[in-house]
């Protein structure tokens, strides 16, 4: 089994996985807020430069080439201007030595993913929205392009909303269901859904809901990538449930967030 160990700097607390060993990374809490990716990567590797996003729940990963020469063009997947310009995106992936690459949640997946032969890493923000469009997938595809064989690759799955707590309407389960089960009704989809050994659906006392757990349907998609369950950890904290460490949008309905992080090798 992999290990979570928790870690202080500062007095303040945040997680690794024994998955993600090779790397400098860590999935923050609350404690650290409001202080930026920039700032967090000082604490993992302070010769590392730092990359984030302006996140849009969409499956679009980039990488800090890509955003370069997206801000440099100024196009419309930019947001705000000079030193607040961020590319809309909820995906990064690393191209070179020393490069921290970051994504914020509050319940969403954050997911950190490394190679431990080309050393690359990507992370990525996977909600419910992310998870119907696939993102992990369409990282993995990324990764595949720049040379990362499947077998190679190691998962981690952060802090997040747990299904027991995450009420949502049968058409939003549905709408994830479909991609892992290709069906057009949605309630066929739902019904398969529940038939899954170890199902992401639970069942809830209000009509036309159910229980979700969306960590579960990106394992579900990565096993059918044909990756094993060696190569992914699922973190076992729920932000919903975990007050003292996580913010919660759905327990707060603020807009706070915690970063989670990696680092590209140095060479």
């Amino acid at each position: 089994m992999h290990t979570w160990h928790w870690h202080n700097w500062q007095g303040l607390p945040y997680l690794t996985c024994s998955l993600l060993e090779h790397w400098h990374h860590g999935f923050f809490t609350q404690q650290f807020w409001p202080r930026s990716p920039q700032e967090l990567t000082t604490v993992l590797q302070p010769e590392a430069s730092a990359y984030r996003l302006k996140q849009v729940h969409g499956n679009t990963v980039v990488t800090p080439e890509e955003i370069t020469s997206m801000l440099s063009a100024g196009g419309n997947c930019v947001e705000g201007e000079g030193d607040s310009a961020l590319v809309s995106a909820d995906g990064l992936i690393s191209e070179q030595p020393l490069q921290a690459v970051w994504v914020a949640s509050a319940d969403c997946t954050p997911v950190l993913i490394g190679d431990v032969k080309t050393k690359q890493v990507a992370a990525l923000h996977a909600g419910w929205r992310g998870t119907a469009a696939k993102i992990v997938p369409q990282a993995i595809a990324r990764l595949q392009a720049k040379g990362s064989k499947l077998d190679d690759l190691r998962i981690a799955l952060g802090p997040a909303i747990a299904g027991e707590v995450y009420q949502v309407s049968v058409e939003v389960a549905a709408e994830i269901g479909a991609s892992i089960i290709p069906h057009e009704d949605p309630h066929k989809i739902v019904d398969a859904l529940h038939q899954l050994p170890n199902s992401p659906l639970l069942a809830d006392p209000n009509e036309g809901k159910v229980r979700l757990d969306v960590r579960r349907v990106n394992i579900l998609q990565l096993e059918s990538l044909g990756i094993s369950g060696e190569q992914i950890a699922i973190a076992p904290y729920c932000t919903y449930q975990t007050p003292d460490h996580f913010f919660s949008y759905r327990r707060l309905q603020e807009k706070k967030v915690q970063w989670s992080g990696i680092v590209s090798e140095k060479r």
